[in-house]
């Protein structure tokens, strides 16, 4: 086994771990309708994904340095490479930036003001994510396989 293979295999585990526990918050957690649940599962999905976002992300990068494919992020039809990243950088912004930093407090006002309003804006929020990791997931591997271009 190579390098480059290794690498695929980890940024494809921890493109699952990701966007399957995206799927699993969205799907079955936020369905439900509990904050409480919510709170809980989301607090030890984002211990997780923290590691598996940044892995993703070195993982990427690293095929990208090693295969030399760093001009097709701007080519027209490496397009499906630009989304990847920038999905990734969106929630790297999320993990580390918004939730840690605004989130908390803003979360902890609206549950208790408008329970009913915090989850149906999280509803939402979670699905237009889950809907983009969905479509860039499958640009990326028909991109990789020469379908798009």
């Amino acid at each position: 086994m190579d390098d480059v293979t290794l690498a695929r295999a980890v940024h494809v585990l921890a493109v699952i771990h990701w966007m399957g526990g995206v799927a699993f918050v969205t799907a079955v957690v936020l369905p439900e309708r509990k904050l409480a649940l919510f709170e809980a599962v989301e607090r030890r999905f984002s211990a997780q994904v923290k590691v598996s976002v940044p892995l993703v992300g070195l993982s990427g990068a690293y095929m990208a340095e090693r295969l030399d494919l760093w001009h097709r992020f701007v080519e027209p039809a490496g397009w499906w490479l630009a989304a990847m990243a920038l999905l990734w950088l969106l929630f790297m912004v999320i993990l580390f930036v918004v939730e840690p930093l605004l989130a908390r407090d803003w979360f902890e006002r609206q549950s208790t003001n408008d329970p009913n309003g915090t989850i149906r804006l999280l509803q939402r929020a979670h699905w237009i994510l889950l809907s983009a990791g969905a479509v860039v997931s499958a640009a990326a591997v028909l991109g990789a396989h020469g379908s798009l271009g």
